[in-house]
């Protein structure tokens, strides 16, 4: 008996610690597989590659860096709130792109390679706020990551 209470116990925990309410967030900063190995290395974070932003449902890579759809290659992240912040999400992001290049990250030119974060969060567009205003007053440069709100987001096909 003390065994199948043991079980049952045990069985309760792991269901509730896998159906915890997870979080997401929506980052641009380039090619999205780069900025998904960045996140992936993190604890707590699901991450998925797709495209955010534009105006056509299930857009293909192709349409997309054609310029056809106005989205952007963008990475959805699922994350635990008790496991990882927003704010260290962000940090992130910010210490994995140029956030001064308004034309795409690093060889990844134009608008499906730019920087952004999707959101409609107030508390996580807060954060980014801040994190911007810091690193424009240490460097003396205008930040360009795109702040937008957050309509869609497609999952890549396999290229």
């Amino acid at each position: 008996m003390r065994s199948l209470i043991t079980l049952i116990v045990n069985l309760f925990f792991i269901y509730s610690a896998s159906a915890v309410e997870k979080e997401k967030a929506y980052f641009a900063g380039g090619c999205f597989w780069c900025v998904e190995e960045v996140f992936e290395k993190l604890e707590g974070v699901e991450v998925y590659s797709g495209y955010s932003g534009g105006h056509l449902d299930n857009p293909t890579y192709e349409q997309v860096v054609k310029g056809q759809t106005g989205h952007i290659e963008a990475v959805k992240i699922d994350y635990n709130s008790d496991v990882i912040s927003t704010k260290k999400l962000l940090k992130s992001l910010f210490l994995n792109i140029d956030p001064f290049d308004s034309g795409g990250q690093f060889c990844d030119r134009g608008y499906s390679y730019k920087s952004a974060i999707f959101s409609n969060d107030q508390k996580l567009l807060e954060e980014a706020s801040n994190l911007i205003k810091v690193i424009e007053t240490n460097h003396d440069k205008k930040v360009e990551v795109l702040i937008l709100p957050f309509k869609n987001f497609f999952l890549a096909e396999d290229c």
